[in-house]
């Protein structure tokens, strides 16, 4: 496994090795020894998976709040997704920077999100299913997020000649300039 590091510390690209021959490939998707060292050596619990039917579908920006706050280990099954993470750490240099990706089903990568961060992604195109690990469950009143479109943060989302499908939910939440962790 390949790991990358992106602008922002903490957060990385994991690329898998893969064997490809005439009867199709394999691949490790995940390895306890080189994610959970760089998740702080705190190894990931749950699994989740999560099915979007169009294209322009955006799921975020979540976090869950201390104690419960998660790291998330993101990759894409099928489909194509444009993935950002920001940084909401209260001591953190980097905080209210983000960054982001495109993750494919074809490429196999991971994206390494921190505890601390933010979390959300926008569907390129229709048929998408994202799988993603978990270093904490999931507790409901933990549950916080921050405004996807949130103009002190100035998020750059592809696809902006189209309205989003957004969960109410997911429009209701505030914006970033809060105390959180």
């Amino acid at each position: 496994m390949q790991v990358t590091p992106l602008a922002i510390s903490g957060v990385a690209l994991i690329t898998p090795r893969r064997f490809d021959d005439e009867r199709g490939w394999f691949m490790e998707s995940y390895r306890a020894d080189v994610v959970d060292h760089l998740n702080s050596g705190r190894p990931f619990i749950q699994d989740n998976h999560v099915y979007s039917a169009t294209r322009g579908t955006l799921r975020g920006m979540h976090f869950q709040r201390e104690p419960w706050a998660q790291a998330k280990l993101v990759r894409v099954l099928r489909g194509v997704v444009y993935d950002v993470v920001v940084d909401i750490r209260a001591e953190s240099p980097t905080r209210g920077q983000w960054v982001g990706v495109e993750l494919t089903a074809e490429s196999s990568q991971s994206l390494l999100v921190p505890r601390g961060f933010a979390h959300g992604y926008l569907t390129l195109v229709d048929d998408c299913e994202v799988h993603y690990k978990v270093d904490a469950p999931y507790v409901p009143d933990a549950e916080d997020g921050l405004c996807w479109n949130d103009p002190s943060l100035k998020f750059i989302w592809p696809l902006r000649d189209q309205p989003f499908k957004v969960k109410p939910k997911d429009l209701s939440w505030p914006a970033f300039g809060r105390e959180i962790f």
